[in-house]
């Protein structure tokens, strides 16, 4: 069955872009904790929280002054990784992220 994506900031729910929705799409693939992202070329903010950090939350361009100061006073003393400044990477691929992904989402079945 197809599935679409729908993604809208955190704030506003507003919707990206067509090509910032790509980018956002590619984001979800690479497995990282914790990591503030930038989605080009609409600018918004990904923040990729997993664990302590909860839901992986995304920004428009209006709002992620607004999501970093959330994440900071939310989770600022749970680790450093909120605290990061800009700018920010477009991407956080690394040569064994296909295979990460491949692991985490392919469903195992019984066996040795």
């Amino acid at each position: 069955m197809p599935v679409s994506l729908r993604f809208r900031c955190q704030y506003c729910d507003a919707h990206p872009d067509p090509l910032t929705q790509i980018s956002l799409v590619t984001a979800m693939r690479q497995m990282t904790f914790g990591e503030y992202q930038d989605a080009l070329p609409g600018r918004w903010l990904i923040f990729h929280a997993r664990g302590p950090f909860g839901p992986t939350r995304y920004a428009c361009p209006a709002h992620r002054g607004d999501l970093v100061a959330y994440l900071r006073e939310h989770y600022g003393a749970v680790g450093p990784q909120v605290w990061r400044r800009p700018p920010y990477p477009s991407s956080l691929a690394h040569s064994d992220m296909d295979h990460t992904w491949n692991v985490a989402t392919t469903r195992r079945t019984g066996g040795p």
